[in-house]
């Protein structure tokens, strides 16, 4: 069981950056594939970017190509997502969110356990 708590959602004037953070419990944070995905209001939940348990493969949507970053630190179960050059259309509550090796990186169907989701604005 892994229980994910995601935090550093906010307002952001357009072409600002965040940095997301998604914390873990459990022991075995490291064998686990960690995604975040986005939902806007009234669209469904879309993929953003991934990583495999490994660290060593990254995955990004094209919309987010070159301006977010994944990345994790095992030693403290934590994923981040920097997120430079925000626009207007990156409004939305993020979900970070943990799957067990061998899935899609892709699909929100892969994966086991998300966390509450944190809200992230972007001005103009």
């Amino acid at each position: 069981q892994v229980q994910l708590v995601a935090s550093g959602g906010g307002l952001v004037q357009a072409g600002g950056s965040l940095r997301l953070s998604c914390a873990a419990s459990g022991r075995t944070f490291s064998t686990y594939d960690m995604g975040w995905f986005r939902q806007a209001p009234g669209k469904e939940r879309e993929f953003v970017a991934a990583i495999r348990f490994s660290g060593g493969n990254t995955y990004y949507a094209d919309s987010v190509k070159g301006r977010f970053t994944i990345s994790r630190d095992d030693a403290k179960n934590t994923v981040y997502l920097q997120m430079n050059s925000l626009k207007l259309e990156d409004t939305a509550v993020y979900y970070c969110a943990a799957s067990r090796p061998n899935g899609s990186p892709f699909s929100p169907y892969d994966y086991d356990y998300w966390g509450q989701g944190t809200q992230v604005t972007v001005s103009s």
